[in-house]
């Protein structure tokens, strides 16, 4: 898996609103997208591998979105994918404690941002994902791209998709596939849980 690589126009993006606090270090508990902004509509800047850490510098008051840095650079991630230590205990950063410390940042003025989503993406705990699928079953989705959803999440392995978004066959294949956030991923049909993101 490689490492988040960020380029220098996402720090761009950055606001810090308030007093900054300490910067805190976190670590992915899954493959994570690491995005230019905060929401699934950014483009994926990197992936902050399972076990990789970076330096939580802040979230967006009322949002699961926070910024990281690592490697020299900056995007976004979502928090309920990374965890870090809070008062003693490893705690996931979306259940941190009120007084965690972690600075407010404000999110971008741009026409991009958003927090209006017709659904969500029910996180839950990170699955190791199928071996890699065929190389058949790629091009198979890839040469039948179909429009994305867009949910609030992120797209990691484990994660389960609601009722409303439509699951398309794979002919001869027990996964179905979906766009979700501009990024296809096969989804097991029974329990509608994503078990490969396919980067």
């Amino acid at each position: 898996m490689k490492s988040v690589l960020f380029p220098a126009f996402a720090g761009a993006l950055l606001a810090m609103s308030g007093a900054a606090l300490a910067d805190t270090p976190v670590s992915a508990l899954t493959d994570l997208n690491v995005r230019a902004g905060p929401g699934p509509q950014y483009p994926v800047i990197g992936v902050l591998a399972a076990g990789q850490s970076a330096t939580l510098r802040g979230c967006i008051e009322g949002s699961k979105w926070c910024t990281i840095a690592e490697g020299g650079g900056n995007g976004w991630v979502y928090s309920d994918y990374v965890a870090g230590d809070f008062g003693g205990s490893r705690v996931v950063v979306t259940r941190r404690p009120a007084e965690a410390g972690i600075a407010v940042v404000a999110p971008p003025v741009d026409d991009t941002y958003t927090d209006d989503y017709t659904g969500a993406i029910v996180a839950s705990d990170p699955v190791d994902p199928i071996a890699r699928p065929p190389a058949e079953v790629g091009t198979y989705v890839t040469t039948h791209r179909v429009d994305p959803v867009y949910l609030e999440g992120e797209v990691v392995t484990g994660a389960t998709l609601p009722d409303t978004v439509e699951l398309r066959e794979i002919p001869d294949y027990n996964y179905r596939y979906v766009y979700v956030n501009n990024q296809p991923a096969l989804v097991d049909p029974g329990t509608r849980r994503i078990v490969y993101v396919m980067r």
